[in-house]
């Protein structure tokens, strides 16, 4: 068996007075694909500095193989010191790299690299960094939150360009999507320790669960014997007066392995205030258009948003979608056409550049600025500020320490305390998944599952749009935006390509791309279907109400609460079935769509 280029043994390491790692180990074997995940907090970042040598452990060891090259994505990229982009993108190449990837992947990224890196916004400055670490086709690739600041075609760039490399990559991300479809293995960090699954991410979350379902009956195992032992302890034989100090002492080891189980970081307690429920017609856009200068960022737009829709936005970076979403909510004022905000609405929101909390500022007043240690909730409840903040993983003695020391997940739960404490009956979510880990992310997705009012959402996490979304409001460049039923996936299969097929045209180049969706399916061949074509066409209504068929009845199978516990591993068979038929329909409904356009474009 080959040796593995990067082997951490025995990882022990200490942030304050928190033991973020306890005999942590690590091995990437050439090629590797693994994903690190774990909550905020529980130290993955503090595990990859150790990996890339940039930190050092209190205990343990670091074992790199000869020869290996390994660059690190940090999440927050100092691009200090270089007079260009390329400059800084290039300082990551040694002897025998190729000069010329430097270029193709600034240009890749979108960026100018003869710009001063200090006016790069965050999502360039990000792009910059990756352009660094890739560009020498390391060994191994370290990437701490690669996709945070991406828009979606840089995500889909991002995604093939990754999978297409041959060295091995070890990626913290809390975007679900990007994590199932590039990892091949899972690394657990739960209270210190590292659990290995050899298997990628999509099949993590059972897994996990599983392993905290018998940890729960391993401890409740525990309880028994301990109260059994104390029991002895007090009532046993009252003839001796000195009591049999071994078991004593295994008294004491059995409490002190119970208390070392229970360190099992708390689970976020999302709660929304509700207003008093707003009319069914919520906000009504008609023909509205909006420029600054000559850049025309929405033109003609129509929508009606109803009570208990959940409209997502999707797009680019710097194509509008923040002017858009304000335009709907009354925030801004179109350069034309008309929008109309329900009167009985009650707006409550969340920012994606987090401007709003003051650095300086506890998490007592930034929760409660009136003072006090009570909080009014929605008018009615009064809680605790401690006991508020607590729902969010917020500790006494956080509550009382500045923002400013807050790690960018801690000031995304923060803000969403501060939201949900509002009450509301449309909420409106600037890139709300931003620095929030898995878990929470499940949290907020069950909270808006079960909130009874209106959500306007903007986010380029995939797996969250579709999980959420009712419908996604898309741009297609020039200031048009589309609406289309579904999430993120229904709008792939709907529109024929991802944003990564999106390239804006040259100034000086003829106008050569198709209007719309449609005319771009169609466009490529419209001089005949072949007899495969028309024989696919014919079939594939057949074949997806086949698949839907399947679908259902898998489903109704992996409703079985009680199968799970039964036979787990036929759960997990079950759920990659269900996995697996759905991609099937979603492909053969994406390819009836192309050739029924293509058929009506013939006509």
């Amino acid at each position: 068996m080959a040796a593995p280029l990067l082997f951490l043994q025995n990882i022990s390491a200490r942030l304050g007075g928190a033991q973020l790692l306890r005999d942590a180990r690590m091995q990437v074997m050439a090629g590797a694909r693994l994903c690190l995940v774990g909550r905020n907090g529980s130290g993955k970042s503090t595990l990859l500095k150790i990996a890339a040598g940039l930190i050092t452990p209190d205990n343990g060891e670091r074992i790199v193989s000869g020869g290996t090259t390994l660059r690190y994505l940090p999440q927050e990229p100092d691009l200090g010191g270089f007079e260009t982009v390329h400059a800084f993108a290039a300082a990551g190449l040694t002897h025998g790299d190729d000069a010329h990837r430097v270029d193709y992947l600034l240009s890749s990224l979108g960026l100018d690299g003869r710009a001063d890196p200090a006016t790069l916004s965050g999502g360039e400055a990000r792009r910059a960094a990756l352009a660094q670490v890739m560009a020498p086709q390391p060994d191994i690739l370290l990437l701490d939150e690669p996709t945070n600041h991406l828009d979606l075609p840089a995500i889909e760039w991002l995604e093939n360009e990754l999978a297409a490399m041959r060295g091995a990559i070890v990626m913290v991300s809390h975007d679900r999507r990007f994590l199932q479809n590039l990892s091949r293995e899972t690394l657990w960090l739960d209270r210190g320790a590292i659990r290995h699954l050899g298997l990628g991410f999509g099949e993590f979350e059972a897994w996990r669960d599983t392993v905290l379902e018998q940890e729960e009956r391993d401890q409740h195992k525990l309880d028994r014997k301990i109260a059994m032992e104390e029991d002895w302890i007090r009532y046993g034989v009252t003839a001796r007066r000195k009591r049999n100090q071994g078991r004593l002492r295994a008294l004491a080891g059995l409490r002190e392995q119970r208390r070392t189980q229970s360190r099992v970081t708390g689970n976020v307690k999302l709660t929304v205030s509700p207003a008093d429920n707003a009319g069914k017609l919520i906000i009504e856009a008609s023909t509205i258009s909006k420029a600054y200068g000559p850049r025309l960022l929405v033109r003609d737009f129509s929508l009606r948003v109803q009570r208990g829709d959940r409209v997502g936005l999707l797009g680019p970076n710097g194509v509008g979608k923040t002017t858009l979403l304000k335009l709907l909510t009354g925030e801004m004022t179109p350069d034309t056409g008309r929008v109309r905000v329900a009167e009985t609405v009650q707006m409550a929101g969340l920012d994606q550049r987090r401007d709003s909390l003051d650095p300086s500022a506890s998490l007592q007043e930034t929760i409660n600025p009136g003072g006090g240690d009570s909080l009014t909730i929605a008018g009615q409840t009064t809680r605790h500020v401690m006991s508020y903040l607590k729902d969010f993983l917020f500790t006494p003695d956080q509550a009382l320490a500045p923002v400013g020391v807050l790690s960018g997940g801690e000031r995304g739960r923060l803000l969403l305390a501060r939201a949900l404490a509002l009450p509301s009956n449309l909420l409106v979510l600037d890139e709300p998944t931003n620095d929030l880990d898995i878990e929470t992310l499940d949290l907020l997705q069950e909270m808006l599952a079960d909130y009874s009012g209106t959500v306007l959402l903007v986010s380029h996490d995939r797996d969250f749009i579709d999980r959420i979304a009712t419908s996604v409001i898309v741009s297609e460049g020039g200031g048009r935006w589309n609406e289309y039923a579904g999430g993120y996936s229904d709008m792939l299969a709907q529109r024929g390509h991802g944003f990564a097929a999106l390239t804006p045209p040259k100034a000086n180049a003829k106008k050569s791309s198709p209007p719309d969706a449609a005319a771009a399916v169609a466009a490529p061949a419209r001089a005949r279907m072949s007899f495969k074509d028309k024989h696919a066409l014919e079939t594939l209504p057949a074949r997806m109400a086949q698949l839907a068929g399947k679908i259902k009845a898998t489903q109704t199978k992996l409703a079985d609460r009680g199968l799970f516990i039964r036979d787990p591993e036929g759960f997990a068979r079950l759920a990659a079935q269900l996995e697996a038929l759905s991609t099937d329909l979603a492909a053969s409904e994406h390819r009836w769509l192309e050739l029924e356009l293509l058929r009506e474009g013939l006509e």
